[in-house]
């Protein structure tokens, strides 16, 4: 096939790390099943004359080089044109975000797109944990100051997250003090949350699941640093090898076949004292690279082999 093209709509190539990028790590794949790799972000796609078009970076990729990438010519490209377009931007999930799947859902059915756009916009990764409510320790979704201090009251210790947060940011572990004057201040900041019950044994970690095309294909544990609840890398958490035991299996396989019928290819679910802790990654998930560095695995492979392109 001539002209084989992966775009990809992501964060500036220049903010990338290359250490633990997850949208690099599919890119060099790509790039070794020899497709061009036009990378582009949201702010660079237009509308026009009834195409829908970004001015995009023409990349080639090095795996084991310290500049990683080589910008080799930009153009304006028709994005129905791709053999595939990944969408990798990192949260947070805002109105630029909707609006980059209401752009890219116009060329869906000429171009397949991952995750899907539709779904990537109707699923939020939080509130879809609705879905699982039986396998997750207590939550409540909320921006009632009452019924978070009633749901205090009952548990002493809870955890309250940004509905549309992500990477462990702006989460609160409510512990011996219920500060009003922060819970209110906080509301008015986030809007609705989700509070949940806290697990103790976040301490020990958190597992973090790959589904990709219905499958669970791989796992590892993300342990916090000393004093924090939070296992997030991007907030100092360490990764390590770990499997997944019968109850966590039977969880993941769940939420995998909901994530299948919802047209998500590629996600990343979390789980702690065989629980679904509700942070369901379907915008841009991450973590291919620690994996493969703890196990040898290079998920990136699978990814592509199971979309199955022409």
């Amino acid at each position: 096939m001539k002209n084989k093209i992966v775009a990809i709509q992501a964060d500036s190539i220049y903010k990338i790390d290359k250490n633990t990028d997850t949208t690099l790590l599919l890119a060099l794949e790509a790039q070794k099943r020899k497709y061009k790799i036009f990378w582009f972000e949201p702010k660079d796609v237009s509308f026009i004359n009834s195409k829908l078009v970004a001015k995009v970076k023409i990349l080639k990729l090095f795996d084991d080089k310290k500049r990683f990438y080589q910008v080799i010519g930009t153009k304006r490209f028709e994005i129905s044109k791709a053999n595939v377009v990944l969408i990798r931007q990192n949260p947070p999930f805002d109105m630029n975000y909707i609006n980059s799947t209401l752009f890219l859902e116009i060329i869906k059915n000429k171009t397949k797109i991952i995750n899907d756009p539709f779904s990537v916009r109707n699923i939020s990764e939080k509130l879809f944990s609705i879905n699982f409510m039986k396998y997750m320790p207590p939550t409540i979704f909320t921006k009632n100051y009452d019924e978070i201090k009633n749901f205090y009251n009952k548990y002493r210790k809870i955890v309250i997250k940004p509905i549309n947060g992500y990477g462990g940011k702006n989460i609160l572990f409510i512990n011996n003090t219920f500060n009003q004057q922060l819970i209110k201040h906080y509301l008015k900041k986030m809007d609705h949350v989700m509070v949940q019950k806290f697990l103790p044994l976040i301490k020990k970690g958190d597992k973090r699941v790959f589904i990709i095309n219905g499958k669970i294909k791989g796992v590892f544990k993300r342990v916090p640093k000393k004093n924090s609840i939070l296992s997030n890398l991007g907030q100092g958490g360490k990764a390590l090898k770990t499997s997944l035991n019968r109850e966590e299996r039977k969880i993941a396989t769940f939420v995998a076949k909901k994530l299948k019928k919802q047209n998500i290819h590629f996600a990343g679910i979390d789980l702690i004292s065989n629980k679904l802790i509700g942070d369901i990654n379907i915008t841009s998930p991450t973590g291919l690279k620690q994996f493969k560095e703890l196990e040898g695995l290079n998920l990136a492979k699978e990814f592509w082999d199971t979309l199955k392109l022409k």
